[in-house]
């Protein structure tokens, strides 16, 4: 499929039963009120969607069922985070068998690479596939910056075409534009930070609370292309405490639990993270429940 690295891309939640196995039904009423909003991609095995405790074959599961209830309506990618480079190569060549439309490429994991190896890393695993390849760019959890200077050795790969922005910092939108112009999509992958880099002119956001608030995510997006910056504005001050949620140690309890009280999700989660209790989870509920009582109307 040939598709733009442009608008709404949810990273989506994996959704399991109380018997700790995938719940597909619950996974598409979500899919299907994303679809309803009007996303524009969807990305698959992320850190919300707790790629690290996945198996394999429920990658696959995920993937292609994904892919059959979407009906190439729009892009499936699927994360890829590994720490070899055999293994991500092969993950990839996975990923392509199983009909995924691009990836999203993470530096290797546990081993933080000097400026050389990670060059070589994203060299290695994009020669080994035609798929549309997105580098996950976030030094903040990950420890592995992926520089301007490493981007421009890689400008020669043409299927490394995006960036998920999680860097943090606001003006590296502009620094992008500034020395690449439009080689690199780039889209934002910190929710607190999506409208001032979707302003500065970022071409995505790679979102989370919209696996809870899909239209208001959507909404948003629009404002800002549609230059309706006033009312881009009162809808992310809205949004705001919700969207902090996201940036937490236990961003999936969190992002899961608002999910479950909109009717989109469940608690549950996969070990070694356990569903929250106590006053934590009291804290966080009436975060959700202030924030739904007091939506603004969106059109």
């Amino acid at each position: 499929m040939q598709f733009s690295w442009s608008g709404i891309f949810p990273a989506l939640t994996t959704k399991f039963t109380a018997h700790d196995t995938l719940d597909m039904e619950l996974f598409k009423k979500n899919l299907s009120a994303q679809l309803e909003a009007g996303i524009h991609g969807i990305i698959l095995g992320g850190t919300l969607g707790e790629a690290a405790v996945l198996k394999e074959y429920e990658k696959e599961i995920l993937v292609k069922e994904t892919i059959e209830f979407t009906q190439k309506r729009i892009p499936v990618i699927l994360n890829i985070a590994e720490s070899s480079t055999g293994e991500a190569v092969r993950q990839v060549k996975l990923a392509e068998s199983w009909g995924t439309d691009g990836i999203m490429l993470l530096p290797p994991m546990r081993y933080k690479p000097d400026h050389r190896e990670t060059v070589q890393w994203f060299r290695t695993i994009a020669k080994e596939t035609s798929l549309p390849v997105m580098i996950y760019n976030n030094p903040h959890d990950y420890r592995t910056e992926v520089t301007l200077d490493m981007f421009e050795e890689l400008q020669e790969y043409e299927n490394i075409t995006a960036v998920k922005e999680s860097t943090r910092d606001v003006t590296n939108v502009t620094r992008m534009k500034n020395r690449f112009g439009d080689r690199y999509k780039i889209l934002c992958g910190v929710d607190t930070l999506a409208l001032e880099e979707l302003c500065a002119g970022a071409d995505g956001w790679v979102a989370g609370l919209v696996c809870a608030f899909p239209k208001e995510t959507v909404v948003l997006y629009n404002y800002v292309q549609q230059g309706r910056i006033k009312e881009a504005r009162i809808l992310y001050r809205w949004f705001m405490p919700l969207l902090e949620l996201d940036i937490h140690p236990k961003l999936v309890q969190y992002i899961k639990l608002a999910e479950s009280v909109v009717g989109l999700g469940s608690e549950f989660v996969r070990a070694p993270r356990l569903p929250l209790i106590g006053e934590e989870r009291e804290r966080v509920l009436k975060i959700i429940h202030d924030c739904i009582q007091s939506k603004p109307v969106i059109s």
